[in-house]
This record gives structure tokens, sequence and C-alpha cells, in this order.
């Protein structure tokens, strides 16, 4: 028992991040990371928090993508197959074996999760007309024009309460274990 807590916690550290389970490593957060920050890795603690936190809840619309089965959709399979396709014939001179996964990795997930939004909320957002015209009610205090006028913002506000409600649930529907040894240490690279 002991051994298999040693090489457990051996194995979690590192990772910053667990869903349900499932392992965030920490060199495919960094890698994320330093993608959306112009190739930047060195950050605070704070700011490596608060960037986890968005992409575990990127992660938790695509494990609900997954769950939904989009994942075996035809029209899916065949988008990710043309993808992996032409990466494997445009390989980059400097792009590594592992960079090439974290792309493909990359592309499948933000497909999914796209097409999840897409229905969770897009689309929910775009075609109840009755449920934009109740949140703009229950929410007139927050605007100084009618609906007609500003429907696009109330779109999107309408828009994101079904984000946080989807993320909120999905937050609640699964455990999620967060490293912050393994944080910490990420931050004093």
């Amino acid at each position: 028992m002991f051994i298999f807590s040693c090489i457990f916690g051996y194995s979690f550290a590192q990772n910053v991040a667990a869903i349900n389970g499932k392992s965030i490593s920490a060199k495919e957060f960094l890698w994320a990371y330093k993608k959306s920050h112009n190739g930047t890795i060195s950050a605070d603690y704070d700011n490596l928090q608060s960037y986890l936190n968005l992409y575990i809840n990127f992660k938790l619309k695509v494990l609900d993508a997954r769950e939904m089965g989009l994942d075996k959709n035809p029209v899916y399979q065949e988008e990710v197959k043309t993808y992996e396709t032409a990466l494997a014939n445009h390989k980059k001179a400097n792009a590594t074996h592992k960079d090439h996964d974290f792309l493909l990795t990359e592309y499948k997930e933000g497909v999914l999760m796209f097409n999840v939004s897409e229905q969770k909320i897009w689309n929910k957002a775009q075609d109840d007309e009755q449920a934009i015209t109740s949140f703009y009610a229950k929410n007139q205090q927050n605007y100084n024009k009618p609906l007609s006028e500003i429907k696009g913002q109330v779109v999107a506000d309408y828009q994101q309460i079904l984000e946080e409600n989807w993320i909120n649930g999905l937050r609640q529907k699964h455990q999620i274990k967060i490293n912050e040894n393994e944080l910490k240490k990420l931050a004093k690279q």
C-alpha cells in the first residue's frame, strides 16, 4: 500500500490537475499556456492558477461533448482525419513528435468544444426568442433601451449566463483535483 501511495503521489506530482482521475500533465498545461501567451512560459502563481481554471473549463466542455457522443459523429471524425493527414504532410522542421501530439489533441478538443458550445449556448440563445425576451424582462434594469435596439447585447449576456450555468453544472458533476504544489513549482520556473 505504501509503494502504491508513493507511485500515485509521484505521478500526480507531475500533473497540474485531474478531472475524474484523468490527469492534465504539467507538460500539456505549459504547452497550452505558452501557446496562448505568445510563447511566454514565465508566469506567477496567480496567472497560472487563473489559466488553469480556464483550461479545466475547456476540458470539462470537451468531456461533456464526448459524453454526448459528439466525437462519434462521422463529420467530426472525417474533419479530424483530414487535419491529421494535413498535419502529417506539413510537419514543420522544428516540430517535435510531442508538439505533433499536442497540436492534434488541441485540434480534436477544440472542434469538440466548438460543437458542444454551439449546441449548449449559441444555438440555444439564437433560436429561443421566448428565452431572450424573458431574460431581457428579468434584467431590464441593466438595459436603458428597447430590446429591438440592443438585442445583440442581450443575446450575448444571455449566452454568458448559459455558459456560466453549464460550467457550474459540469464542475458539480465531475471530480476536479488541482495539484497546488505542481502549480507552485511551475510558477517558480
